[in-house]
């Protein structure tokens, strides 16, 4: 081509960079920071900063900034990764213009250029060869197959190939996101992380709660405008409902996910995206290339049948002799040389190995040797001996003898008469802890399938060795594009082994697999398994394995190992039931609290909570969940999550929010009533100082009211919330109406650690301060601890007896 061509081609937008980038920055920022909920908690916040009340606006607003914070990194830390995705290597490339060779980079080509191709070089755009000696392309990359494929003048040479014999020109008609390397490389780049179960759940738990605290919120700062209460006293109403919207299990989350990627980097696994930690434990299916994944990319040396009139022992010295001899050293080489002894040969001539030939041959002062494929050095009558071979999963070389020249009269390479000398055949090396892992994914229930762009018997064979059924026998990729949907997906559903399969074929059973409710897990290591890792829920690559299909996993295995997967479902699993268990915990304060409030707005006794009080909740709810989740077991998980939380979190909110209303209505009642002129000097002095105002004031009293019978809720609710954690976790029978009991014991010493914490907010001036509570009065807990005892002897008779069903009939 010619400059000027060259340029308008430029122009016209056909040159070789591909395109897909993610979306923005500034994209990422708005939509987790600027969410519908937490736009109301900013709103709240900066009212609550402008009455002056700064303690109230970081308690109400702090938490939910810093999960959006949380999530925003995350995200951006995956575009990152996601834009540096390069198929392509940037070394230049050679290309014809104006009648001579010039070096450009690979992303300047364009359309209708013709580029130099030789041995080592990447194939950087997709065309045909226009003319070459003896082209061979390893794709391997793109298609799984490890031998490389001879290519003739005419022949597809496609992007992210790379020519590994010969020299040729290529014309470059698809470039740029029309290349296969581009295409490729723009489905990588897609943003697909999938939400989890638990994910999802939580998602409606807290879309749920939030609607039913709109339309409280709505009723009650309409009655609280209604009555004439300050704008201070909105914001602040506005403060409390917000934080019933559990939002801190988000954060709850993010945190357990973080610990657990840590926890299993130590096991050799890297997790990338933070939510595959729990994703993986949900896995049914597993899906996994065999060249790396199940094998280790080697070959070992599984037989030797002499054929002539040498012993094994000769044969055996023979192999030995002519791998240690071979300049170009392979798999089949480095198995011979591991496993044989003999010492290297002087030769005359070489033939190295290639795919074209497909095979290789050496002269030494006495005969001529020759090691490759039996059909191409025989006319077939060994053809049984090697069908029986390579139906075990095998691969058979002939070894033969000739006292002729490996090359013609023009010096190219030709075969001569042979004396067949032996059949030897290879395996490849299955990985040592690949069977047990099979076993132990088979114990819990998951299927496995082998994606292979392998030949299917081999694939077959592999599978068996590595303890997996057939499934009634392989399928080649051949036939799968024929297929419709409903079809492809019955025979997706039988088969175990797939080989021949392409890419896209990869991409497709996955979606199938999906698409029939299954919760799929795709291993890989090559660029061609890439488009399947993006596709299935959870993506696993190996370390060893190309960078693009690193790049978009959700999960390296760092030491190449399939048996990292299971301590990685146990820690999934460990952390859905640390979480199930956290959201009872949350759920049932934001279900007690919501009814709490309820109940005393419509007796009209004042609002029973201000923002500092619901910071409590780091001691009710962020403090156990906490550990609850650290201290977790690996259960599998529970598919009735919601059913359950329901038949726990309705009687446990009842039961707590009676109790709680009466306790805050009967204190409410006592302090308003005992103010009088016999009112010790005293106790007026400080309910001055708890509320701020003075004696002579008349919302004084209404005041002293509140913030004293908020006082005696807020230690019952704690203290109920503490022994509700014995109930989750019982450490004895006493405790065991909702489970059975744990051995652990954790759970009871944190509930005596929290009592003793909360003790010293009640005792301590500057934390009841700090907390809006009074110091620690005798009437308080005269009511507090009788109601108490009361109130696990009704939680506790609930629980056993399934009265709330037996109420609503579910029982």
């Amino acid at each position: 081509m010619t400059a000027v061509e060259v340029a308008a081609r430029v122009r016209a937008g056909e040159v070789n960079v591909a395109a897909g980038r993610s979306r923005g920055y500034a994209a990422i920022l708005r939509t987790n920071v600027f969410s519908f909920f937490n736009v109301i908690l900013f709103v709240i916040g900066a009212a609550l900063l402008a009455l002056g009340r700064y303690s109230d606006a970081l308690i109400s607003v702090g938490l939910g900034l810093i999960n959006a914070l949380i999530s925003a990194g995350q995200e951006i830390r995956a575009k990152r990764k996601l834009d540096g995705l390069q198929l392509l290597d940037r070394a230049a490339v050679r290309v014809i213009r104006d009648g001579r060779e010039t070096e450009v980079a690979p992303e300047r080509v364009v359309r209708g250029d013709v580029l130099r191709i030789r041995a080592g070089d990447q194939i950087v755009v997709d065309g045909p060869l226009l003319d070459g000696e003896r082209v061979e392309a390893d794709e391997s990359l793109l298609t799984g197959e490890a031998d490389p494929v001879p290519k003739a003048t005419g022949d597809e040479l496609r992007s992210g190939s790379l020519c590994v014999a010969g020299n040729g020109y290529q014309l470059a008609r698809d470039v740029g996101t029309h290349s296969y390397a581009g295409r490729l490389t723009a489905q990588a780049r897609r943003v697909t992380t999938d939400r989890t179960p638990l994910q999802r759940r939580i998602e409606f738990v807290v879309r749920l709660v939030m609607v039913l605290t709109v339309l409280m919120s709505g009723a009650i700062v309409a009655q609280a405008l209604l009555e004439g209460f300050s704008l201070l006293r909105v914001v602040q109403i506005s403060a409390v409902l917000s934080g019933l919207v559990p939002y801190g299990l988000f954060f709850l989350i993010a945190v357990a996910y973080t610990a657990g990627a840590a926890a299993l980097a130590g096991r050799g696994a890297l997790v990338q995206q933070v939510n595959a930690v729990e994703s993986v434990s949900n896995v049914d299916v597993v899906c996994t290339d065999k060249t790396g994944t199940l094998t280790t990319g080697r070959l070992t040396l599984d037989g030797i049948e002499p054929l002539g009139g040498m012993d094994l022992a000769e044969v055996r010295t023979t192999l030995g002799a002519l791998a240690r001899t071979a300049t170009t050293p392979n798999l089949t080489t480095t198995a011979l040389l591991e496993s044989l002894p003999g010492n290297a040969w002087t030769v005359s001539d070489e033939v190295p190995f290639t795919s074209s030939l497909r095979w290789s041959g050496m002269t030494t002062r006495t005969d001529t040797w020759i090691l490759g494929a039996p059909d191409a050095l025989t006319t077939g009558e060994l053809h049984e001996r090697v069908a029986r071979s390579a139906d075990q999963g095998l691969r058979v070389l002939l070894l033969a003898r000739s006292s002729g020249s490996l090359r013609d009269g023009d010096g190219h390479p030709a075969l001569p008469r042979i004396e067949p000398v032996a059949l030897v055949a290879l395996a490849d090396e299955l990985r040592p802890e690949v069977a047990h892992s099979i076993g132990q994914f088979h114990a819990d229930g998951v299927e496995i399938k082998v994606l292979s762009g392998d030949d299917p018997r081999t694939v077959a064979a592999l599978a068996a060795r590595a303890g997996l059924d057939d499934g009634g026998g392989p399928v080649s990729g051949a036939g799968l594009d024929r297929l419709d949907d409903a079809a492809f997906d019955a025979l997706v559903a039988r088969t175990t082994v797939f080989g021949r399969v392409a890419p896209e074929q990869k991409e497709r059973i996955v979606a199938s697999l999906r698409r029939q409710g299954h919760y799929v897990a795709m291993i890989g290591d090559g660029v061609n398994d890439a488009r399947a890792l993006k596709g299935a829920q959870v993506g696993v690559a190996m370390r060893s394995g190309s960078a693009v299909t690193r790049d978009v996993a959700d999960i390296v295995l760092v030491d190449d190992s399939f048996a990292a997967l299971l301590p990685a479902q146990r820690e999934g699993r460990r952390i859905i039931a640390g979480i199930g268990i956290s959201m009872y915990v949350f759920l049932a304060r934001v279900a007690t609290q919501g009814l709490v409030i309820l109940a005393v707005s419509m007796l009209g006794l004042g609002f029973p909570y201000s923002p500092t009080q619901v910071g409590l909740t780091l001691l009710t709810v962020g403090v156990p969940t906490f550990f609850l989740t650290v201290w977790a077991e690996p259960l599998p998980p529970d598919k009735r999550l919601l059913t359950n939380l329901a038949r726990f979190v309705l009687p446990v909110a009842v039961v707590t929010a009676g109790f709680g209303t009466a306790i805050y209505a009967y204190l409410y009642e006592t302090v308003s009533q005992g103010f009088n002129d016999s009112t010790p000097a005293e106790v007026i002095s400080q309910f001055e100082r708890y509320t701020g105002l003075s004696y002579t004031d008349t919302d004084f009293t209404a005041a002293a009211a509140t913030i004293g019978a908020q006082t005696g809720l807020s230690t019952f609710f704690c203290l109920a919330s503490f022994v509700l954690i014995l109930f989750l976790a019982p450490p004895l029978p006493l405790f065991a109406a909702w489970t059975t009991p744990v051995r652990d014991r954790r759970p009871a010493a944190l509930v005596g650690v929290l009592i003793a914490v909360f003790a010293a907010v009640l005792f301590v001036p500057v934390l009841s301060d700090y907390f809006g509570l009074t110091g620690p009065a005798g009437p308080v807990f005269e009511v507090v601890l009788p109601a108490l005892v009361l109130w696990f002897a009704a939680l506790t008779a609930a629980f056993r007896f399934r009265l709330l069903e037996r109420v609503l009939g579910l029982g």
